[in-house]
């Protein structure tokens, strides 16, 4: 019993102090609802709420746009913009810039 000589180890020589030690080293790192699983876990949920706020967001933006074409005009907007939609009695002109064009190097 050499080990427990010195004054460190004077303490576990009680051997209720041994098992609350150990007691406490197993529900920190080893037990399944250990000190670490629980970090993991609040992590996760932390990730998971700024997901859901982001997804609140882009449906609020979504709502807005949706809003936006439920009127005539914005749907009409949104088909001359988009799909290149014309009246009978107008033409339309496509301007295109050389840095706006795809090209096979900026993808």
């Amino acid at each position: 019993m050499a080990f427990f000589k010195h004054k460190i180890f004077k303490p576990f020589k009680n051997i209720f102090v041994l098992i609350i030690t150990l007691f406490v080293v197993w529900m920190l790192f080893f037990d399944a609802n250990s000190w670490l699983i629980h970090n993991e876990l609040n992590s996760d949920i932390h990730d998971l709420e700024a997901e859901k706020e982001y997804y609140l967001k882009e449906i609020e933006k979504d709502k807005k746009a949706l809003k936006k074409l439920s009127t005539e005009e914005g749907l009409e907007k949104f088909a001359r913009e988009e799909y290149y939609m014309k009246r009978d009695s107008e033409e339309i002109f496509i301007i295109e810039y050389e840095d706006s064009l795809k090209t096979q190097n900026n993808d």
